[in-house]
Formats: structure tokens, C-alpha cells, sequence
């Protein structure tokens, strides 16, 4: 009968890619998530992006021969960083986990089979957990967001093609939930431009191809939602925000409309490119930028029928600016 060594030795390595800043905390609980995995071949690339208090010591804390720390000397921004950490990776496998989330102890012995059963998969995929910044899960918001990620009736076994489910349903997310095959991505075909809408984008390169992905159906992550997360942001860092990803969004979904293996789907690309436009161009005009704003307004009108949003967002642009304020203030 073989060891556990034997039997260890046999599994395929597993690249777990932890990019962080200054979450001390919530790492803690990342890397403790990954060292106590059952499935024990896996390598931990931490990137820290030069966080204001050096989490080298949380690392070293652990004491697992596994893990591989990085620090940068400067803060490279988020998508290089997590770039970078890819990059570093070795294993037939990688398996993204944010700094802020956590993995149930089976997550990757329930995910890497069915790769190694099917060469002509690129990733397996479950469904996650919502909790709030204690750690505590949140049931109804994680039936919610089964729900909205068409999840919910999503049964167990290979989708080949998925670009439906990747793209237009996003039931995948390569950055919370995921087991990817490492050596179908070229990480150099990332650009700055995606920013904020990388894991789409990993999605889009996994699905690309026409091959597969396995479903598991049951919560093995937990995603975590706090005051630092993006969509939990308020007043002016919320426009920043909303800004950043509606220019992000406009670049990845131009992308996709000019694959023509995917051509299925172009007109929901076409429609989220220019649904972009519009919630660019209502970001810029509450960050005082109506010049700007109007430019986008007009080419997301041009380019369809009938929009009422555009129109009214467009109409705002050229009132007084102390009744488009008072009208941007009311509207959504």
C-alpha cells in the first residue's frame, strides 16, 4: 500500500496565487484556508504589493515549507501584482485566492479530479459562500447570489462549450471559485485596460477555445464582502470606482465582440459595451467631467435605437450645472 508521502507525491501540484495588500487579518485567515487543504500537493505564492506594514510575518508564522513570499518594493497596482503572482506559478494547476476570502478544507480535492480525468477541460468550478467582514456567512445573500449567477438550477458535469456560462450567465469566476489548467493561459495577453475585470477576462481565455468546464454544486469558498471591497464603496471612491469599471468593462467587452468563435454572444456584448458607455458617461458627470461624459453619451446613442437612460443621462449633460446636480443626485 502506498504512503501518504507516495500518495502526495503522485497528486499534481497545485499553484494556490494569493495577491494581497494590507489586509493583515483577512490573509491570515486566506492562508490558513489553503494550508489546511486536504488535497496537501500545492505551492502558496504570496504577493504582497508593498503594504504599508510588511505581512512577512504572518507568513513565517505558519511555518510551511509550501508557501513562497514575495514582496514589492513599490505598490505595482492590483492587476500587476496579481499578474506577477501568476506568473511565478509551477503546477499543472492555479487556483486564485484573493486575500480577503477563504476555502472549505476539500475545495481542491473535489475540483482536481475531474481535470485529471478529462485533458480536454480547462477549468472545474463550484459555488461559493457570501460573508460579511467578521467571517460570518450570510445565507440569504449567498442564495442571492446563486440566484443571480444562474447557479441555482446548474447541474453537476462537463458544459462544452461555456461561454455561455462564463460570459453572458458568469456563473464561472476563475478568481474565487476555480481550478484552472496553467499552461492553456498566456498571462502577457492581459493589458492594463482590463483592471478591475480580470476574472472575467480569465474566464473569457478559459472558454475562448470551445473547451470545457466542470461544475461541482456545492459552496466550497466563501467570498468575503467588506468596507475595502469595491462594490461596498461610498461617495466619491464609489464614483472612482464605478468609473474604473465601466472603463474596464468597455474594453473587455469590445474584445470579446471581435471574437468571432463567440459570435453567439455578440449582441449581449454589445449591449454591456454600450450599457458601459452610459454608466461611464453618468460616472464622469458626477465627478464634474461633462466634456468627457457626453462623448460616451453620444456614441452609446449612436449606436442603438432607443436607450432611454442615454437620453435622459445625455439630457442632464447640458442642463445648468446646479439642476444636472440636483437631478444626479436623485437618479441612480
Amino acid at each position: 500500500m502506498a504512503s501518504v508521502n507516495e500518495i502526495e507525491q503522485q497528486q499534481p501540484l497545485v499553484s494556490v496565487i494569493t495577491p494581497t495588500y494590507n489586509r493583515p487579518d483577512y490573509l491570515k485567515d486566506a492562508l490558513s484556508s489553503a494550508t489546511k487543504q486536504t488535497y496537501q500537493n500545492i505551492e502558496i505564492i504570496v504577493s504582497d504589493n508593498c503594504s504599508p506594514e510588511n505581512p512577512q510575518t504572518i507568513v513565517e508564522s505558519f511555518n510551511d515549507s509550501r508557501i513562497r513570499f514575495s514582496r514589492n518594493e513599490s505598490n505595482l497596482g492590483m492587476l500587476t501584482n496579481t499578474l506577477k503572482a501568476f506568473k511565478m506559478a509551477r503546477g499543472k494547476y492555479i487556483a486564485c485566492l484573493l486575500d480577503d476570502d477563504m476555502w472549505e478544507p476539500d475545495f481542491l480535492a473535489k475540483l482536481v479530479p475531474p481535470l485529471e480525468a478529462n485533458p480536454d477541460l480547462t477549468l472545474a468550478f463550484c459555488d461559493h459562500y457570501m460573508m460579511n467582514a467578521a467571517g460570518e456567512i450570510n445565507i440569504t445573500a449567498t442564495e442571492e447570489c446563486t440566484r443571480i449567477y444562474k447557479r441555482e438550477n446548474l447541474k453537476q458535469g462537463t458544459y462544452q462549450p461555456f461561454g455561455l456560462n462564463a460570459l453572458v450567465q458568469q456563473s464561472v469566476s476563475p478568481a474565487i471559485a476555480a481550478v484552472i489548467r496553467r499552461d492553456i493561459i498566456d498571462w502577457d495577453e492581459f493589458s492594463p485596460e482590463i483592471a478591475g475585470m480580470w476574472d472575467v477576462y480569465l474566464a473569457y481565455l478559459c472558454c475562448r477555445t470551445g473547451k470545457g468546464a466542470y461544475y461541482y454544486p456545492e459552496r466550497l469558498t466563501r467570498y468575503r464582502e467588506h468596507e475595502q471591497t469595491e462594490t461596498m464603496q461610498s461617495g466619491s471612491r464609489n464614483i472612482e470606482a464605478k468609473i474604473r469599471k465601466a472603463k474596464s468593462e468597455i474594453f473587455c467587452y469590445g474584445k470579446f465582440l471581435q471574437d468571432q468563435n463567440l459570435k453567439e454572444f455578440h449582441q449581449f456584448f454589445q449591449q454591456k459595451w454600450l450599457h458601459a458607455h452610459t454608466t461611464l458617461g453618468v460616472g464622469l458627470m458626477r465627478d464634474r467631467q461633462v466634456k468627457q461624459a457626453r462623448t460616451y453619451l453620444w456614441q452609446a446613442l449612436r449606436q442603438q435605437k432607443f436607450n432611454l437612460r442615454t437620453l435622459v443621462a445625455l439630457g442632464i449633460s447640458y442642463s445648468p450645472p446646479k439642476l444636472s446636480n440636483r437631478l444626479l443626485s436623485t437618479s441612480k
